[in-house]
């Protein structure tokens, strides 16, 4: 027996890309480096030494790309500002008018095809400049983005009604500063924690800086969010747990709506010797209180849950797993939308949160064209389906969800991963660049063009 699940009138359905990953263009009309353009040449960084220099190649093909979303149905269409395109030396030097001037034709082009933007301001892609100066561990950073903020909100402001600070802050900090496999490669605990802090810091200026030049504007900020089961029922699995939910999600959302990091963890933290007291002086007095600025939503962005094993005793010792991995998509992550239902209901009942939006949702299925030049994704079409049946659940039981942004509308560079991840509706051609639909790119069109899911 089928059925139709149907989404409210004014839900917002989208798709989101980030600047490195697609523009390209990487010194183009006065861009300057950033901590990712240098972090690509170092050898063994990234999958086949792939960089993003070329990417998708969207700083020139970005009429074609904003054709394909039009073609789509999307309402929305979420991206982001390389921060060294428009100030090439950082904090430092003269504004790249070029470079607003690409983002300002962007968005008035998306307004003319009733395409809404929402803007994030820093994807992970630090003027190197800065780094130079100390990057995100260095308390000069926060007022280095606050002024970034106000010059990008200063010109898009009048048209832009719709701002994210941060993308998902425990990547920058956990990938990029603790275990090195991001931009700029550190693995340091302090270094970490302290650019955790700062990122969320500058957050909170940053909101203040949208919110003076474009008072209706509407601001967010984007977490990457992972619910966590104990492997077992064992007394180790489950305290495992609670420390990684501390440490991945409630460092995040307890300074955001609670204006205070989780005692447990920083307890925690003193108990490893992973730091010292001292070592949390970058914490000032009156940085929670900038921290917990009222935002108008959050931004969440899931992919699956985590489930949790000890290894404060030998696994030998512990209790046999229970909670075993099921399906996963070819990047090796478990499939479990329900962990997305049971997420979305946590941040309803915990959490003063006004509004939500899925910033981020999708898989990585590496099937090309056949002989026809068809893309049968049917796999990415049932996850889809699967976390899009969540997301209605959750709205149906009170949460205020209020649009879905499918990752990602074109393949692109992933990362570390190079182009080994396909996580698009849109195939890219690596040779040519060409764009070739998939079959959940018809998959997606039809959805939004009935605002509603078949199952």
């Amino acid at each position: 027996m089928t059925k139709n699940l149907d989404f409210p009138k004014k839900f917002v359905w989208a798709v989101a890309t980030s600047s490195y990953q697609i523009e390209g263009a990487s010194d183009a009309d006065g861009k300057g480096l950033s901590i990712w353009d240098t972090f690509t040449q170092i050898p063994g960084k990234i999958k086949n030494g792939d960089t993003g220099n070329i990417a998708c190649d969207h700083y020139s093909r970005w009429r074609e790309d904003i054709k394909l979303m039009k073609d789509l149905g999307v309402d929305a269409y979420r991206f982001s500002i390389a921060w060294s395109r428009i100030l090439p030396k950082g904090n430092c030097g003269l504004i790249n008018t070029k470079g607003l001037d690409f983002y300002e034709s962007l968005v008035d082009a998306l307004l003319e095809e009733n395409i809404t933007p929402f803007i994030t301001l820093y994807h992970w892609d630090l003027p190197q400049a800065l780094y130079e100066l100390g990057g995100w561990p260095e308390r000069m950073i926060v007022d280095a983005f606050a002024k970034y903020a106000d010059i990008v909100s200063s010109r898009l402001g009048d048209r832009v009604k719709n701002w994210i600070t941060h993308n998902e802050p425990w990547v920058v900090s956990t990938h990029g500063y603790l275990n090195g496999s991001h931009a700029p490669g550190h693995s340091n605990w302090k270094e970490a924690l302290a650019t955790a802090h700062h990122l969320m810091l500058s957050h909170g200026l940053a909101v203040k800086a949208i919110r003076s030049n474009a008072p209706d504007a509407k601001v967010g900020i984007t977490l990457n969010l992972c619910p966590a089961v104990p492997a077992s029922n064992s007394h180790e699995d489950h305290q495992a747990t609670r420390i990684f939910d501390g440490e991945f999600n409630r460092w995040y959302l307890d300074p955001l709506f609670k204006g205070r990091y989780p005692a447990d963890i920083i307890n925690n933290h003193l108990k490893k010797t992973r730091v010292s007291e001292n070592d949390l002086d970058f914490i000032k007095d009156g940085d929670l209180a900038v921290i917990s600025e009222p935002i108008d939503f959050l931004g969440l962005n899931y992919y699956s849950r985590a489930i949790i094993r000890s290894d404060e005793i030998p696994d030998n010792q512990n209790a046999k797993p229970v909670v075993l991995c099921g399906e996963k998509t070819d990047i090796g992550w478990e499939i479990h939308a329900d962990s997305l239902y049971q997420l979305l209901m946590r941040l309803k009942n915990e959490y003063p949160i006004k509004s939500i939006y899925i910033t981020e949702n999708g898989a990585a299925y590496n099937i090309g064209p056949d002989k026809n030049g068809n893309i049968s994704d049917t796999k990415r079409i049932h996850y889809l389906k699967e976390h899009l049946s969540a997301v209605h659940r959750a709205i149906s039981d009170g949460v205020s969800l209020d649009g879905y942004f499918a990752w990602t509308l074109m393949d692109n560079f992933e990362w570390a991963e190079g182009y080994t991840q396909k996580f698009g509706l849109v195939w890219m051609e690596p040779e040519t660049l060409n764009r070739i639909k998939k079959d959940s790119f018809l998959w997606y069109q039809k959805t939004i063009h009935d605002n509603s899911i078949l199952l």
